[in-house]
């Protein structure tokens, strides 16, 4: 790689880590496989700097690959993955509800890797079903069907009544 163009991938990975490690924390609920999908997905970035930057969105191209890094890691088995110290605690974010975030991360650690996946880029990233689509490389039709199923798992893990559910969504998210 040349040195203006190390330059410019720096940059970029500099800026655009935080936002990274949000996405892959979200995705995985683990801070250290968090980080390992990270440094994953900016290892891939590097070397496909040249094709990446070329990219119509470099965002979604980078936010697809650690999306695919997520799905990849989940098909791997468990002896891949080595936890060597407990999870740290969160600090206290102030005028958040602990506990109901607690409940929600504990259940939407249980969905389905793919659906999860789905469920928090549609909700938590806040991506319209077209970029969900397309950082998944699959149909608008799929990702449907995936928010459906995953939110259907939620609200079972959850056991909250379906309607108040859906009054919540749209409430926060609109219909979209």
């Amino acid at each position: 790689m040349r040195p203006d163009e190390e330059r410019d991938y720096v940059a970029y990975v500099t800026a655009r880590l935080p936002v990274l490690r949000r996405l892959s924390y979200n995705l995985c609920r683990d801070e250290h496989r968090a980080d390992d999908l990270v440094q994953t997905t900016i290892t891939r970035l590097y070397i496909h700097w040249g094709r990446a930057k070329e990219a119509g969105d470099l965002h979604r191209y980078v936010d697809k690959m650690l999306v695919r890094a997520f799905l990849n890691d989940q098909r791997l088995g468990w002896w891949t993955r080595v936890r060597l110290t407990s999870r740290p605690k969160e600090l206290p974010v102030a005028g958040t509800d602990l506990e109901t975030k607690a409940v929600v991360q504990a259940a939407l650690a249980q969905v389905p890797p793919r659906q999860r996946a789905v469920l928090v880029l549609r909700f938590l990233c806040d991506l319209p079903v077209v970029e969900v689509a397309e950082l998944l490389g699959c149909s608008q039709g799929n990702v449907k069907s995936q928010t459906a199923r995953g939110l259907t798992r939620l609200r079972e893990l959850l056991g909250r009544d379906e309607s108040r559910m859906d009054e919540e969504k749209v409430a926060r998210h609109g219909s979209r």
